[in-house]
């Protein structure tokens, strides 16, 4: 490798930046909010030039969305899709991999406009994670999954916003009135 194909550290350039930046983004948005977030400072912390920033994403938008589509890929297989859990357990399961800080409650709260690809991204994937939650509570014969599934979709996701605000653990608190809901809602 050649002086000109190092950046100014000795680090080779142009190989990994796109993942470099969207690492960045996704600890910086979660740390910082994506309104106190910066492109200057995301190019700093991604070590790479705006140029290089911009030739892999249009603006800060399309860098949110990209953020929000690879959070917790494996989260809903991981809970909803395991063969050694029935399906009462997978609705409890929920609250034990839910991430306490949502980024799409977040991204949900900084951004304003229904229409932006981050706020679509944020109420697909809530429409998502309610309906899987419903047809867990259904494979678990709850009389009426669809409302256990909001219920506790809306639970996780105050827990989520509770947690934000103060700074506290509140998952745990969730999980026990989850846990009366559900033994409310699945008869035996």
């Amino acid at each position: 490798m050649t002086e000109l194909e190092k950046g100014p550290r000795g680090v080779r350039r142009g190989r990994g930046a796109r993942e470099r930046i969207i690492g960045a983004s996704q600890r910086l948005f979660r740390e910082q909010g994506i309104n106190g977030t910066g492109m200057d400072q995301l190019c700093a912390a991604a070590e790479v030039s705006k140029r290089t920033l911009y030739q892999h994403f249009t603006g800060k938008d399309e860098l949110i969305a990209e953020c929000l589509r690879r959070f917790d890929p494996e989260v809903l297989p991981e809970v909803f899709d395991r063969t050694d859990l029935t399906a009462r357990e997978k609705l409890f399961a929920a609250f034990e991999i839910h991430a306490p800080l949502c980024p799409f409650i977040a991204a949900a709260v900084e951004i304003p406009d229904p229409g932006h690809p981050a706020r679509v991204l944020a109420r697909d994937y809530k429409l998502a994670f309610a309906a899987r939650l419903s047809d867990a509570a259904r494979e678990a014969g709850a009389v009426e999954p669809e409302r256990l599934g909001e219920q506790l979709a809306l639970l996780l996701d105050g827990a989520s916003a509770r947690a934000r605000v103060l700074d506290t653990e509140t998952i745990a608190t969730a999980a026990a009135v989850a846990a009366v809901l559900i033994d409310n809602a699945v008869p035996g």
